[in-house]
């Protein structure tokens, strides 16, 4: 607890003037207090996870919606971790829990944890054991009376099962009250992915076809059996091309989320039969165009696209059903006016809602909208208030090839020039948006770091010629790719918002190995990087990719690493100070990444720091408190005493 209150002295020392009330390191560790909020179909009651003490794994609480003073209902799983649960009908939980049964990782992608499934029935309070392997939800059946579509591991015994192997697996409607189940589908190597309608209907799948040397998506008319082809979109075709769902307006034809031939991908309905696109519903000029919104009443109206949501410099929703978009419209007039909302369940008869808001500023926060009021059930981190939360700007510039870089920033309160931490996300190639809180950044600018999330070259997003920019003329990782990070540094300098003297950049995945290439840089602007689950030699990551993966990730991550720049061979270069983070158990980016980078560190005598997060995954589902507190002591310690900004940690003491 001592080195606790250490490393939080040492953050306001070095923050920049704060007016707001400041949180404490372990409000910023917590992982949520409330999340998975669910109602029942027939809006009796909600369910919600919830952790109570800091550290501890989720419960179940289940609450009479006529009656939220009631003490709830709670169902523990410990020792396992529930993970999520759904409502199958208006008493009965069907819930998945999994534990960690091994130290290490079994190789990549195959994680150290085990899973399990189970019931409980409101009406009789009782937990129900499943007599089957260990699945997953694929879809509800709200027409089906206890059934629900599920995804399984065919041969696999009984008890705990490794829930990262169901990678092929059968498709079954199971019945949770009988215990029974019946194949619907079973995937095979033309069609190892699958998808359904709200129905249970096998609709679409696709494929990779390592002879064809492409993508191959299929169709199946309604009334058969059979697989028929859709669409094929060879490897070297950049173009997205990816089926949403059936078209409900036009038999035989599917709503697909492509490009077609232009730099915006669009939302066109495609005529499957005749393997052509037929009319484009919804395209930007600026943007891509964004996902689909689906019916707030799923039971009613099951997977029935109601409207598209794009983001920019905010988010936003172009709805083509008209009363779906006045009951958003009413919502928004009733909460926050500053927030996004989303319906997060509503009951059958469609008069009873759990409704979320969220923003930069709002982790989330649920309300019950029964009977014509409005109850705030919780925030999923009440204990960070919005009014003490950091403003969220959309900002561009240019990179020095001239290119137009998009960003989000994170500004401290207070007056800068403040530190700055470049944060760049992992992928590479994902899109980030604006209207979310993003616990790192707001931690960092809570303590009076701004922070630069630069939308560089391969970002998704911004077009297919933004995106192939990242490797049209051979890799740009560690490259161009790199330039544009550094060019949002220098641009927030040159703008008069941050210290010249006062840069670190963070990074996680792809953004460790971003900051790892920014440590070895001739150039140099930053003052140190901290580099968590890094790919450290882009050659073992490439063979990890090119032999145990299929699909569009595999191709993405071959283009990644296929001739980048390799932190491995730049270690003598290092000329910063750095943190080196990894998780011992990554199945991701496995352990071996890191081991050979810190033996490479040694043999060349340069200076570094490390942390090994013992047990922790690559995924921040994996991150508990204990890692978080490590973790973010670590960060903040190192930015204090090793980045060279003591001068400004004495100036700022003076203002404080």
């Amino acid at each position: 607890m001592n080195k606790l209150i250490t490393s939080f002295l040492l953050m306001m020392l070095f923050a920049a003037e704060v007016t707001a009330e400041v949180f404490p390191l372990d409000f910023w560790a917590r992982r949520s207090a409330v999340s998975n909020v669910e109602l029942s179909p027939d809006g009796s009651k909600f369910a919600l996870l919830r952790i109570i003490e800091r550290g501890g794994n989720p419960i179940i609480e289940v609450y009479e919606t006529d009656n939220l003073d009631k003490e709830p209902r709670r169902i523990d799983s410990n020792p396992m971790e529930i993970t999520g649960f759904n409502w199958i009908t208006d008493d009965v939980l069907l819930f998945s829990a999994r534990q960690q049964v091994r130290d290490d990782i079994e190789g990549f992608n195959q994680g150290t944890y085990e899973g399990k499934n189970a019931t409980y029935d409101y009406a009789k309070n009782k937990l129900g054991q499943i007599r089957q392997p260990f699945f997953s939800v694929a879809g509800l059946l709200p027409h089906k009376k206890n059934k629900i579509l599920i995804r399984l591991v065919d041969g696999a015994g009984g008890g705990l099962q490794r829930n990262d192997k169901a990678v092929r697996a059968g498709f079954y409607e199971y019945d949770v009250k009988t215990n029974r189940k019946k194949l619907v589908v079973r995937p095979n190597e033309s069609q190892p992915i699958i998808s359904f309608d709200g129905q249970g209907n096998p609709t679409h799948a696709r494929g990779y076809s390592t002879n064809r040397g492409g993508f191959t998506y299929y169709w199946r008319p309604e009334g058969t059996q059979d697989w028929e082809l859709m669409h094929f979109k060879h490897k070297d075709n950049f173009e997205d091309f990816f089926v949403l769902g059936p078209d409900p307006e036009q038999e035989n034809h599917f709503l697909v989320y492509a490009h077609n031939g232009q730099d915006k991908a669009g939302l066109w309905s495609y005529d499957a039969k005749n393997q052509v696109f037929a009319d484009a519903i919804y395209r930007r000029s600026d943007v891509d165009s964004g996902g689909l919104i689906y019916h707030s009443n799923y039971l009613a109206y099951p997977r029935t696209p109601v409207g598209v949501r794009w983001c920019k410099d905010k988010c936003y929703n172009e709805f083509f059903d008209q009363s779906e978009k006045a009951l958003y419209q009413q919502l928004a007039a009733l909460l926050p006016s500053d927030r996004q909302l989303s319906i997060d369940g509503r009951s059958e008869d469609g008069n009873t809602l759990i409704v979320r808001t969220f923003s930069p500023r709002d982790p989330g926060t649920y309300y019950l909208i029964r009977k014509g009021r409005i109850s705030q059930i919780s925030g999923r981190k009440p204990y960070l208030k919005y009014e003490d939360l950091s403003e969220v700007e959309y900002i561009t510039y240019k990179s020095r090839d001239g290119r137009e870089i998009p960003a989000y920033l994170t500004v401290p309160k207070g007056e800068g020039p403040f530190p700055l931490v470049v944060m760049p996300h992992g992928g590479p190639y994902v899109s980030e948006t604006i209207d979310r809180f993003d616990e790192w950044s707001q931690m960092l600018a809570h303590y009076g770091y701004m922070v630069l999330q630069p939308q560089y070259r391969g970002s998704k997003k911004y077009g297919l010629d933004f995106y192939q920019s990242a490797f049209i003329d051979g890799s740009e990782t560690g490259r161009a790719m790199q330039d544009d990070k550094d060019d949002g540094a220098l641009h927030l300098v040159e703008t008069g918002r941050v210290d010249a003297d006062r840069i670190a950049m963070f990074g996680w995945s792809y953004g460790g190995y971003a900051a790892l290439i920014a440590a070895a840089r001739e150039d140099q602007i930053y003052q140190c990087a901290i580099a968590g689950a890094a790919v450290s030699d882009p050659d073992m990551q490439l063979d990890y990719y090119r032999y145990r993966m299929d699909g569009t990730q595999k191709i993405e991550q071959l283009t990644t690493w296929d001739g980048s720049v390799s932190p491995i061979k730049e270690v003598e270069k290092v000329n910063i100070p750095l943190l080196v983070i990894h998780p011992s158990a990554d199945q991701r980016v496995p352990p071996e990444h890191y081991y050979k980078y810190v033996k490479a560190l040694d043999k060349a005598g340069i200076p570094y720091k490390s942390l090994l997060l013992d047990g922790a995954d690559h995924f921040y589902t994996t991150l508990f408190y204990h890692h978080k507190i490590d973790l973010y002591e670590s960060i903040f310690d190192f930015l204090a005493h090793d980045c060279g900004l003591e001068n400004a940690s004495k100036e700022v003491a003076t203002t404080n």
